[in-house]
Protein backbone atom coordinates (compact mmCIF):
# COMPACT_ATOMS: atom_id res chain seq x y z
CA UNK A 1 0.00 0.00 0.00
CA UNK A 2 1.34 3.42 -0.93
CA UNK A 3 2.29 5.85 1.81
CA UNK A 4 0.99 9.31 0.95
CA UNK A 5 3.55 11.21 3.03
CA UNK A 6 6.46 9.11 1.70
CA UNK A 7 5.41 9.47 -1.94
CA UNK A 8 4.74 13.19 -1.61
CA UNK A 9 8.22 13.62 -0.14
CA UNK A 10 9.72 11.72 -3.07
CA UNK A 11 7.88 13.99 -5.51
CA UNK A 12 9.00 17.11 -3.64
CA UNK A 13 12.59 15.87 -3.91
CA UNK A 14 12.16 15.13 -7.61
CA UNK A 15 10.82 18.61 -8.36
CA UNK A 16 13.99 20.14 -6.90
CA UNK A 17 16.19 18.39 -9.44
CA UNK A 18 17.57 20.35 -12.42
CA UNK A 19 15.08 20.24 -15.27
CA UNK A 20 12.16 19.51 -12.97
CA UNK A 21 12.51 22.72 -10.95
CA UNK A 22 10.91 24.77 -13.75
CA UNK A 23 7.52 24.21 -15.36
CA UNK A 24 7.90 21.91 -18.38
CA UNK A 25 5.73 24.18 -20.51
CA UNK A 26 6.35 27.81 -19.46
CA UNK A 27 9.49 27.66 -17.28
CA UNK A 28 7.73 29.10 -14.23
CA UNK A 29 9.78 28.37 -11.08
CA UNK A 30 8.76 25.89 -8.38
CA UNK A 31 6.07 23.85 -10.17
CA UNK A 32 3.84 22.00 -7.71
CA UNK A 33 1.66 20.00 -10.10
CA UNK A 34 2.48 17.08 -12.36
CA UNK A 35 0.98 15.19 -15.29
CA UNK A 36 1.20 11.56 -14.24
CA UNK A 37 0.41 10.35 -17.78
CA UNK A 38 3.10 12.46 -19.48
CA UNK A 39 5.61 12.46 -16.63
CA UNK A 40 6.17 16.24 -16.46
CA UNK A 41 6.13 18.76 -13.60
CA UNK A 42 4.06 21.87 -14.37
CA UNK A 43 2.88 25.06 -12.68
CA UNK A 44 -0.66 25.73 -11.50
CA UNK A 45 -1.60 27.73 -14.61
CA UNK A 46 -0.34 25.11 -17.06
CA UNK A 47 -1.97 22.32 -15.04
CA UNK A 48 -5.32 23.94 -15.85
CA UNK A 49 -4.55 23.70 -19.57
CA UNK A 50 -3.50 20.07 -19.16
CA UNK A 51 -6.94 19.35 -17.71
CA UNK A 52 -8.42 20.38 -21.06
CA UNK A 53 -6.37 17.57 -22.65
CA UNK A 54 -8.16 14.90 -20.61
CA UNK A 55 -7.52 12.18 -23.23
CA UNK A 56 -3.77 12.89 -23.13
CA UNK A 57 -2.86 14.36 -19.76
CA UNK A 58 -4.07 13.87 -16.20
CA UNK A 59 -2.69 16.04 -13.41
CA UNK A 60 -2.31 15.94 -9.64
CA UNK A 61 -0.88 18.19 -6.97
CA UNK A 62 2.45 16.85 -5.76
CA UNK A 63 1.71 18.26 -2.30
CA UNK A 64 -1.96 17.57 -1.66
CA UNK A 65 -3.12 14.64 -3.79
CA UNK A 66 -2.71 10.92 -3.18
CA UNK A 67 -0.06 9.27 -5.36
CA UNK A 68 0.20 5.55 -6.01
CA UNK A 69 3.63 3.90 -6.02
CA UNK A 70 3.43 3.12 -9.75
CA UNK A 71 2.76 6.77 -10.64
CA UNK A 72 5.66 7.98 -8.50
CA UNK A 73 7.92 5.44 -10.17
CA UNK A 74 6.85 6.73 -13.60
CA UNK A 75 7.66 10.32 -12.55
CA UNK A 76 11.13 9.10 -11.46
CA UNK A 77 11.72 7.44 -14.80
CA UNK A 78 10.39 10.31 -16.93
CA UNK A 79 10.73 13.86 -15.58
CA UNK A 80 10.91 17.08 -17.59
CA UNK A 81 14.24 16.50 -19.33
CA UNK A 82 13.32 13.04 -20.62
CA UNK A 83 9.87 14.27 -21.68
CA UNK A 84 11.42 17.22 -23.51
CA UNK A 85 13.61 14.82 -25.50
CA UNK A 86 10.41 13.14 -26.71
CA UNK A 87 7.87 15.94 -27.12
CA UNK A 88 10.26 18.74 -28.17
CA UNK A 89 12.62 16.65 -30.28
CA UNK A 90 12.00 18.54 -33.54
CA UNK A 91 10.94 22.05 -32.47
CA UNK A 92 11.94 24.48 -35.28
CA UNK A 93 14.66 26.93 -34.30
CA UNK A 94 12.38 29.91 -35.00
CA UNK A 95 9.43 28.59 -32.95
CA UNK A 96 8.65 30.82 -29.98
CA UNK A 97 8.57 28.88 -26.71
CA UNK A 98 6.17 30.70 -24.37
CA UNK A 99 7.29 31.89 -20.95
CA UNK A 100 5.19 32.10 -17.79
CA UNK A 101 4.40 35.80 -18.32
CA UNK A 102 2.96 35.20 -21.83
CA UNK A 103 -0.75 35.19 -22.60
CA UNK A 104 -2.91 32.08 -22.30
CA UNK A 105 -3.39 31.47 -26.03
CA UNK A 106 0.36 31.17 -26.63
CA UNK A 107 0.83 28.70 -23.78
CA UNK A 108 -2.29 26.73 -24.66
CA UNK A 109 -1.28 26.28 -28.30
CA UNK A 110 2.25 25.31 -27.26
CA UNK A 111 0.88 22.64 -24.89
CA UNK A 112 -1.61 21.34 -27.47
CA UNK A 113 1.07 21.27 -30.18
CA UNK A 114 3.43 19.28 -27.96
CA UNK A 115 1.17 16.72 -26.34
CA UNK A 116 -2.14 16.60 -28.23
CA UNK A 117 -1.01 17.06 -31.83
CA UNK A 118 2.55 15.76 -31.14
CA UNK A 119 3.92 18.17 -33.72
CA UNK A 120 7.54 18.02 -32.56
CA UNK A 121 8.11 14.31 -31.94
CA UNK A 122 9.16 13.63 -35.53
CA UNK A 123 6.37 11.09 -35.97
CA UNK A 124 4.17 13.24 -38.21
CA UNK A 125 6.12 14.72 -41.10
CA UNK A 126 3.22 16.88 -42.31
CA UNK A 127 3.64 19.20 -39.31
CA UNK A 128 7.38 19.59 -39.87
CA UNK A 129 6.79 20.19 -43.57
CA UNK A 130 4.41 23.03 -42.73
CA UNK A 131 7.12 24.68 -40.64
CA UNK A 132 9.70 24.44 -43.41
CA UNK A 133 7.53 25.65 -46.29
CA UNK A 134 8.78 28.70 -48.17
CA UNK A 135 5.21 30.04 -48.06
CA UNK A 136 2.77 29.76 -45.18
CA UNK A 137 -0.82 30.86 -45.82
CA UNK A 138 -3.48 31.57 -43.21
CA UNK A 139 -6.89 33.23 -43.09
CA UNK A 140 -7.26 35.89 -40.41
CA UNK A 141 -10.08 38.26 -39.51
CA UNK A 142 -8.77 41.83 -39.83
CA UNK A 143 -10.26 45.02 -38.42
CA UNK A 144 -11.07 47.67 -41.01
CA UNK A 145 -8.87 50.75 -40.93
CA UNK A 146 -11.72 53.22 -40.48
CA UNK A 147 -14.40 51.06 -38.86
CA UNK A 148 -14.85 48.33 -36.27
CA UNK A 149 -15.87 45.58 -38.69
CA UNK A 150 -13.62 42.52 -38.99
CA UNK A 151 -13.27 40.99 -42.47
CA UNK A 152 -11.63 37.79 -43.70
CA UNK A 153 -8.21 38.39 -45.19
CA UNK A 154 -5.57 36.06 -46.65
CA UNK A 155 -2.11 36.40 -45.08
CA UNK A 156 0.97 34.95 -46.75
CA UNK A 157 4.26 34.56 -44.88
CA UNK A 158 7.30 34.11 -47.14
CA UNK A 159 10.59 32.78 -45.83
CA UNK A 160 12.21 33.33 -49.22
CA UNK A 161 11.93 37.12 -49.25
CA UNK A 162 11.21 37.48 -45.50
CA UNK A 163 7.89 39.28 -45.92
CA UNK A 164 4.30 39.11 -44.73
CA UNK A 165 1.65 39.97 -47.32
CA UNK A 166 -2.10 40.20 -47.01
CA UNK A 167 -4.81 40.12 -49.67
CA UNK A 168 -8.39 41.38 -49.55
CA UNK A 169 -9.71 38.54 -51.74
CA UNK A 170 -8.73 34.90 -52.19
CA UNK A 171 -8.12 35.35 -55.93
CA UNK A 172 -6.26 38.67 -55.58
CA UNK A 173 -3.00 38.83 -57.50
CA UNK A 174 -1.75 42.03 -55.89
CA UNK A 175 -1.22 42.25 -52.13
CA UNK A 176 -2.87 45.03 -50.18
CA UNK A 177 0.36 45.39 -48.21
CA UNK A 178 3.84 43.86 -48.30
CA UNK A 179 5.51 44.03 -44.89
CA UNK A 180 9.21 43.36 -44.33
CA UNK A 181 9.65 41.06 -41.33
CA UNK A 182 12.58 43.13 -40.10
CA UNK A 183 10.17 46.05 -39.60
CA UNK A 184 7.43 43.93 -38.01
CA UNK A 185 6.47 43.32 -34.40
CA UNK A 186 3.58 41.04 -33.44
CA UNK A 187 2.09 40.23 -30.07
CA UNK A 188 -1.13 38.78 -28.76
CA UNK A 189 -3.73 41.30 -27.54
CA UNK A 190 -6.84 39.31 -26.54
CA UNK A 191 -8.18 41.97 -24.16
CA UNK A 192 -7.66 44.90 -26.51
CA UNK A 193 -9.17 43.14 -29.54
CA UNK A 194 -11.88 41.36 -27.58
CA UNK A 195 -11.04 37.88 -28.87
CA UNK A 196 -9.10 35.08 -27.18
CA UNK A 197 -6.85 34.77 -30.24
CA UNK A 198 -6.41 38.48 -30.98
CA UNK A 199 -3.10 39.58 -32.49
CA UNK A 200 -1.67 43.05 -33.05
CA UNK A 201 0.79 43.37 -35.94
CA UNK A 202 2.81 46.60 -36.03
CA UNK A 203 5.18 47.69 -38.78
CA UNK A 204 6.74 50.78 -40.35
CA UNK A 205 4.98 52.43 -43.27
CA UNK A 206 6.46 55.68 -44.60
CA UNK A 207 8.34 56.10 -41.29
CA UNK A 208 5.09 55.87 -39.32
CA UNK A 209 3.88 52.94 -37.25
CA UNK A 210 0.93 51.08 -38.78
CA UNK A 211 -1.16 48.65 -36.73
CA UNK A 212 -3.15 45.67 -38.00
CA UNK A 213 -5.61 44.12 -35.55
CA UNK A 214 -6.48 40.54 -36.44
CA UNK A 215 -7.65 37.32 -34.86
CA UNK A 216 -7.54 33.64 -35.78
CA UNK A 217 -10.64 31.56 -35.21
CA UNK A 218 -8.98 28.69 -33.36
CA UNK A 219 -5.62 30.12 -32.41
CA UNK A 220 -3.49 27.66 -34.39
CA UNK A 221 -0.94 30.23 -35.44
CA UNK A 222 2.75 29.63 -35.97
CA UNK A 223 4.13 31.67 -33.04
CA UNK A 224 6.92 33.53 -34.81
CA UNK A 225 6.27 36.22 -32.24
CA UNK A 226 8.63 38.99 -31.25
CA UNK A 227 8.85 40.84 -27.98
CA UNK A 228 5.74 42.07 -26.24
CA UNK A 229 5.17 45.76 -25.58
CA UNK A 230 6.77 46.72 -22.31
CA UNK A 231 3.84 48.95 -21.28
CA UNK A 232 0.54 50.18 -22.70
CA UNK A 233 -2.14 52.50 -21.41
CA UNK A 234 -3.66 55.96 -21.35
CA UNK A 235 -1.77 59.09 -20.28
CA UNK A 236 -2.35 62.78 -20.84
CA UNK A 237 0.17 64.62 -23.02
CA UNK A 238 0.93 68.28 -23.63
CA UNK A 239 2.74 69.97 -26.51
CA UNK A 240 6.37 71.11 -26.95
CA UNK A 241 5.91 74.48 -25.20
CA UNK A 242 3.98 72.84 -22.32
CA UNK A 243 1.40 75.63 -22.67
CA UNK A 244 -0.86 73.54 -24.87
CA UNK A 245 -3.83 71.75 -23.29
CA UNK A 246 -3.22 68.20 -22.11
CA UNK A 247 -4.89 65.59 -24.29
CA UNK A 248 -5.67 61.98 -23.42
CA UNK A 249 -3.72 59.56 -25.62
CA UNK A 250 -3.09 55.82 -25.76
CA UNK A 251 0.64 55.07 -25.36
CA UNK A 252 2.63 51.97 -26.28
CA UNK A 253 6.24 51.49 -25.15
CA UNK A 254 8.39 48.88 -26.93
CA UNK A 255 11.79 47.98 -25.47
CA UNK A 256 13.02 46.50 -28.77
CA UNK A 257 12.54 49.64 -30.89
CA UNK A 258 12.98 52.00 -27.90
CA UNK A 259 9.95 53.93 -29.11
CA UNK A 260 7.04 55.42 -27.19
CA UNK A 261 4.16 55.56 -29.67
CA UNK A 262 0.94 57.45 -29.02
CA UNK A 263 -2.50 57.05 -30.56
CA UNK A 264 -5.89 58.64 -30.12
CA UNK A 265 -7.39 55.26 -29.15
CA UNK A 266 -6.05 51.71 -28.57
CA UNK A 267 -7.30 50.37 -31.93
CA UNK A 268 -6.03 53.18 -34.18
CA UNK A 269 -4.36 51.97 -37.35
CA UNK A 270 -1.66 54.69 -37.42
CA UNK A 271 0.23 56.45 -34.64
CA UNK A 272 -0.03 60.20 -34.06
CA UNK A 273 3.64 60.39 -33.20
CA UNK A 274 6.63 58.67 -31.63
CA UNK A 275 9.27 59.48 -29.03
CA UNK A 276 12.63 57.74 -29.20
CA UNK A 277 14.04 56.80 -25.79
CA UNK A 278 17.80 56.44 -25.68
CA UNK A 279 20.10 55.54 -22.83
CA UNK A 280 21.07 57.49 -19.72
CA UNK A 281 24.58 58.01 -21.10
CA UNK A 282 23.11 59.90 -24.08
CA UNK A 283 21.03 62.43 -22.15
CA UNK A 284 17.78 60.53 -21.51
CA UNK A 285 16.18 60.42 -18.08
CA UNK A 286 12.80 60.17 -16.39
CA UNK A 287 11.50 61.65 -13.14
CA UNK A 288 8.30 62.44 -11.32
CA UNK A 289 6.68 65.75 -12.18
CA UNK A 290 5.44 67.74 -9.18
CA UNK A 291 4.17 70.92 -10.82
CA UNK A 292 0.91 71.35 -12.69
CA UNK A 293 0.35 73.27 -15.90
CA UNK A 294 -2.61 75.63 -15.88
CA UNK A 295 -3.89 73.96 -19.06
CA UNK A 296 -3.60 70.42 -17.71
CA UNK A 297 -6.48 67.96 -17.50
CA UNK A 298 -7.95 66.13 -14.56
CA UNK A 299 -5.06 63.75 -13.89
CA UNK A 300 -2.47 64.65 -11.26
CA UNK A 301 0.37 62.10 -11.36
CA UNK A 302 3.04 63.65 -13.55
CA UNK A 303 6.08 62.20 -15.37
CA UNK A 304 8.87 64.20 -16.99
CA UNK A 305 10.86 62.51 -19.75
CA UNK A 306 14.07 64.32 -20.66
CA UNK A 307 15.59 63.84 -24.12
CA UNK A 308 18.50 65.73 -25.73
CA UNK A 309 16.08 67.74 -27.88
CA UNK A 310 12.99 68.17 -25.71
CA UNK A 311 11.30 67.69 -22.37
CA UNK A 312 8.07 65.66 -22.42
CA UNK A 313 5.44 65.88 -19.68
CA UNK A 314 2.82 63.19 -19.19
CA UNK A 315 0.04 62.78 -16.63
CA UNK A 316 -1.28 59.50 -15.24
CA UNK A 317 -4.64 59.02 -13.59
CA UNK A 318 -3.37 57.01 -10.62
CA UNK A 319 -0.15 56.80 -8.63
CA UNK A 320 0.20 53.08 -9.37
CA UNK A 321 0.11 53.79 -13.11
CA UNK A 322 2.80 56.43 -12.71
CA UNK A 323 5.05 53.95 -10.88
CA UNK A 324 4.52 51.35 -13.61
CA UNK A 325 5.32 53.81 -16.41
CA UNK A 326 8.38 55.11 -14.53
CA UNK A 327 9.69 51.56 -14.10
CA UNK A 328 9.10 50.80 -17.79
CA UNK A 329 10.88 53.99 -18.92
CA UNK A 330 13.86 53.23 -16.67
CA UNK A 331 14.18 49.71 -18.07
CA UNK A 332 14.60 51.15 -21.56
CA UNK A 333 16.91 53.97 -20.46
CA UNK A 334 19.21 51.53 -18.64
CA UNK A 335 19.64 49.40 -21.78
CA UNK A 336 22.81 50.20 -23.79
CA UNK A 337 22.10 51.48 -27.29
CA UNK A 338 23.00 49.36 -30.31
CA UNK A 339 24.16 50.65 -33.74
CA UNK A 340 20.62 50.03 -34.99
CA UNK A 341 19.27 52.17 -32.12
CA UNK A 342 21.50 55.08 -33.19
CA UNK A 343 20.15 54.76 -36.75
CA UNK A 344 16.54 54.71 -35.51
CA UNK A 345 17.17 57.77 -33.35
CA UNK A 346 18.61 59.69 -36.30
CA UNK A 347 15.73 58.63 -38.59
CA UNK A 348 13.13 59.77 -36.07
CA UNK A 349 14.84 63.14 -35.62
CA UNK A 350 15.00 63.72 -39.37
CA UNK A 351 11.28 63.04 -39.63
CA UNK A 352 10.42 65.84 -37.21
Amino acid sequence: MASQSRNNKILLDLVQQPGNNLCADCAAPEPDWASYTLGVFVCLNCSGMHRNLFTVSKVKSIRLDYWEDSLVQFMKERGNSAARAIFEKCVPAFYYRPQHHDCIVLKEQWIRAKYERREFTGEKNEFLQNYTLDLFESTLWKKGRDNKQYLRRIFLLSQKDFTLRYFTKEDSKVAKAVISMKDLNAHFQPEKIGHAHGLQISYLEDERTRNLFVYHENGQLIPQITTHCLMEGYMEKTGPTQREPFKKRWFTLCSVTRKLLYFKSPLDATDLGAVFIGSHDHGYSVSESSGRCTRSGRWRCGITLETPSRQFVFMCEQEQERRQWMEAFRKVILQPMTPEDYANEATLRRGK
